[in-house]
């Protein structure tokens, strides 16, 4: 997309990632809008872009809330006449406890947050781009936790929110019409309040990002090193394959994709 004359909506955005992609993108002369529920890092965000030169409004709200995800569309479009993006990049750590002690009620926050916020942004502004038809876009930030798993133990809220979120954005990406540009935002280690401020320079890692989002790319990633621990897993993964489900001529019979192509080709030739 290019996002000039652009208007982004950006969730979580009044500091680390989130703030960092509306420093890059303002610069390349998007509009934006901050959204998210603390006003007084609102207010530092938005004098912080002006001081730039960037225009950027703000709406206090809970990606939580549905009311407040249609509440800040509705700012959009009153405001700036629409939205032409949104980043779903709310999100939260949540406790460090191991999986069979987790406290149940603190990892549905945290899905809260990390899936069913994000879900919410991607209906709510999803919907009114199907409406309008006009060039748009989609992007959720996962993370590296996504693609495989950095934590020796007690990262699994976390952990299986960003792997959710890594599938939900692959089921959209298939669903909607061209018009809909969608990106699953992949960071590694970037430096926010999150990690300590340890990690990649969070303006460093936008700059990295937004080159791809402009060039419509799917997969917006940025730490080389990502990759060799996605082999790890995939080799194993692949390992267990050849041991116990070799492949043999034929065995797309349980294909469901392959399937789904076959009834597809008989049911046109009828």
């Amino acid at each position: 997309m290019d996002f000039s004359g652009k208007t982004t909506v950006i969730t979580g955005g009044a500091t680390g990632i989130g703030f960092a992609l509306a420093k890059e993108l303002g610069k390349r002369g998007s509009k934006i809008i901050l959204f998210e529920p603390r006003e007084t890092q609102l207010q530092e965000a938005k004098q912080l872009l002006a001081n730039d030169g960037i225009e950027s409004k703000y709406f206090v709200g809970d990606v939580t809330k549905r009311e407040d995800v249609e509440a800040v569309a509705d700012f959009a479009w009153s405001e700036n006449g629409r939205a032409d993006a949104i980043i779903n990049n709310a999100g939260i750590g949540g406790p460090m406890q191991k999986v069979i002690d987790f406290d149940m009620a603190e990892a549905r926050k945290l899905f809260d947050v990390n899936y069913w916020g994000m879900w919410n942004g991607i209906q709510v502004f999803g919907k009114r781009f199907l409406t309008d038809g006009k060039p748009s876009a989609i992007y959720s930030v996962a993370s590296e936790n996504a693609l495989f798993n950095v934590y020796p133990s007690g990262g699994g809220a976390y952990v299986s929110s960003k792997h959710a979120i890594f599938g939900l954005m692959d089921m959209l990406r298939k669903e909607v019409p061209d018009h809909i540009e969608t990106g699953c935002i992949i960071p590694g280690w970037v430096a926010t309040e999150m990690t300590r401020l340890k990690g990649m320079d969070a303006d460093q890692y936008a700059k990295t990002i937004v080159p791809q989002m402009e060039a419509g790319e799917y997969y917006l990633v940025s730490h080389s090193y990502n990759a060799v621990r996605l082999d790890e897993r995939y080799d194993e993964v692949k390992a267990a394959f050849a041991q116990y489900a070799p492949r043999y001529e034929g065995d797309d019979e349980y294909d469901v994709i392959s399937a789904f192509a076959k009834a597809r080709a008989a049911k046109q030739k009828t």
